[in-house]
């Protein structure tokens, strides 16, 4: 590897792996970094941190498994100063909108004296195809605590473009881009138009978070993973970031993509087809 090297971090998930593909697209050397790569990566453990970021260049930092969980912030400072003292030129952070630990965040890294680009923003389009929401889909009825709060969702697509253009191109550095669809969108209203698009009729079930944490013990989640869930569900769903935002037009000079495309393209895979 040479120093031009991108470290993704995060690099299988929602933004990283769509971060690495475009990155590679324009040539540019990548290095994913995980508890199971070589070297290895893991927040827990910071004795691995130096070899991930030895002869690096910039890297795109995606904490995992959100920057509220106690001890992100901590880690963040750590890692941001370490790969500044490993000669690390350029530090992109994908931050939560709304999220105070995540704010916390920023301005840790900020503090290393790194050169920064930080992606603020909330609920994706893909957590309806990615994540744990895609069996409530199948099976005809997703269940969540969420009621009427419109949440302006955005692309993964556009995070990873802002993230690849950041670390490439001039023009980013010292910007903290809030980035967001173009439309505020309910979850029910999401579920609409999924099932519109796959001609399948797909309910939407509002339930109280004490019934909604039962379901997910029932499950057998993880107890972190429901604390997360609670958190995210509870405190940032709020209403706090029921705004627009032209955050993705500052750093690409284009409009976000839009929900409706999202769902045509993801309801073209197949992936929610009923379950039956």
């Amino acid at each position: 590897m040479s120093s031009d090297t991108i470290l993704i971090l995060g690099g299988s998930g929602k933004t990283g792996r769509r971060v690495a593909e475009r990155l590679t697209a324009r040539g540019k050397q990548v290095r994913l970094a995980s508890r199971s790569t070589v070297p290895a990566f893991d927040w827990t453990d910071p004795t691995g941190w130096a070899a991930a970021l030895e002869g690096i260049s910039a890297a795109y930092i995606s904490y995992q498994p959100d920057l509220a969980v106690p001890g992100a912030v901590e880690a963040i400072r750590a890692l941001s100063r370490l790969a500044v003292e490993k000669g690390v030129q350029h530090l992109v952070l994908l931050s939560g909108r709304g999220e105070d630990e995540a704010l916390a965040a920023e301005e840790a890294l900020k503090a290393s004296g790194a050169r920064y680009t930080i992606i603020r923003a909330s609920w994706f389009f893909q957590n309806f195809s990615e994540t744990f929401m895609v069996e409530g889909i199948r099976g005809g009825d997703l269940i969540l605590p969420v009621g009427d709060v419109r949440e302006p969702f955005i692309d993964a697509n556009d995070i990873a473009d802002i993230a690849a253009a950041a670390l490439t191109e001039p023009g980013h550095a010292g910007k903290t881009y809030e980035v967001t669809g173009p439309r505020l969108m309910t979850f029910r209203e999401a579920i609409a138009e999924i099932s519109g698009q796959t001609g399948r009729d797909i309910r939407y079930t509002t339930v109280s978070i004490g019934d909604y944490t039962a379901l997910l013990e029932q499950a057998q989640i993880p107890g972190d993973y429901i604390w997360l869930l609670t958190y995210l569900f509870t405190t940032v769903l709020d209403g706090r970031n029921e705004s627009l935002t032209d955050g993705v037009f500052q750093a690409l000079g284009r409009a976000p993509h839009d929900f409706s495309d999202y769902v045509r393209e993801i309801a073209a895979t197949g992936i929610w087809k009923d379950l039956k």
